[in-house]
């Protein structure tokens, strides 16, 4: 059992992807927690798909592809604030609006830059961890400090505001700038996660373990820091299934997260469908409605 531990850290590019799992696995957890309890899931995926033609420009004029990917997703949140506040469209409308025209714009873009250029880009869809380089793992790293500071520093901020944003504001807090500073940290931590999930698999690392610690605990500091922990295992989890069976890791990540959010959802000591007793009348009528369809 030690033996097969340790032999993928014999390895250099295991032992940088190791690293960069466990980043992006604390990272997503912390700042998905704001997420879960404000019930923006979309947004995550909105912001997940609209980096993609900051890729692709950033590779054309030469920048980074990470700085390229930041600018794109906080352009993708001031156009959503910006047809929210200037129309009768609801957030949730113009999440999906924007979303799927940047996702599109990018795809575009990709598909034009790998006809002249013989690149693979399709590595930020689904997420490429075993390439990672001792560069990108230190960015991760810086990444992933600079948000866990933000969190830390305006801990109580942040939690006022995602748990009563009216009365945050008759406070007098800044919750104009509070909301943009959350999508800058959402930006950041997809940013950071590019290599490892992709963008299409980000949004399950951003929402599962949250939503995972969220059927266990009632506390939001509770909830990140537990949150982190399931993250880390997952990702490691993940890491190590895709060494020794050869599977693509970005997805072993996420398939072993939601391993762990069907564990919770089932057996949760008070929400799970198998353990909390006042979950026993909706299970039966659950059942109930199965078996009258399967008549």
């Amino acid at each position: 059992m030690l033996e097969a531990f340790i032999e993928p850290l014999q390895y250099g590019f295991m032992q940088r992807s190791l690293m960069t799992a466990v980043l992006v696995g604390i990272v997503c957890a912390t700042v998905g927690s704001y997420l879960m309890v404000q019930r923006l899931a979309l947004l995550g995926d909105a912001i997940s798909h609209s980096v993609l033609p900051g890729l692709a420009i950033a590779f054309i004029v030469g920048a980074d592809i990470f700085v390229g990917a930041f600018i794109a997703g906080i352009i993708s949140t001031m156009v959503i604030a910006w047809i929210r506040t200037r129309s009768q469209i609801k957030e949730d409308a113009a999440m999906g609006i924007v979303f799927s025209a940047f996702f599109a714009l990018g795809i575009t873009l990709i598909t034009i830059v790998q006809k002249d250029n013989k690149i693979d880009l399709n590595h930020f869809l689904f997420g490429n961890i075993l390439s990672v380089s001792n560069e990108e793992v230190i960015n991760t790293a810086i990444i992933t400090l600079i948000v866990l500071s933000i969190v830390v520093l305006l801990y109580k901020e942040l939690m006022f505001y995602t748990f009563d944003p009216v009365g945050a504001k008759a406070a007098g807090l800044p919750t104009n700038l509070l909301d943009f500073g959350l999508m800058i940290l959402i930006a950041l931590t997809i940013v950071a996660s590019l290599k490892a999930v992709g963008v299409i698999l980000v949004l399950a690392m951003l929402i599962t373990p949250g939503a995972t610690a969220y059927l266990l605990v009632t506390r939001l500091q509770q909830m990140m820091i537990l949150g982190s922990a399931i993250g880390v295992m997952a990702s490691i989890s993940g890491m190590y299934l895709s060494y020794f069976f050869n599977l693509p890791s970005g997805p072993a990540i996420v398939l072993v997260a939601f391993v762990f959010f069907m564990l919770a959802f089932l057996f949760s000591p008070s929400q799970g469908i198998l353990t909390n007793p006042r979950s026993n009348s909706g299970q039966s009528q659950i059942w109930r409605e199965i078996k009258s369809l399967l008549r």
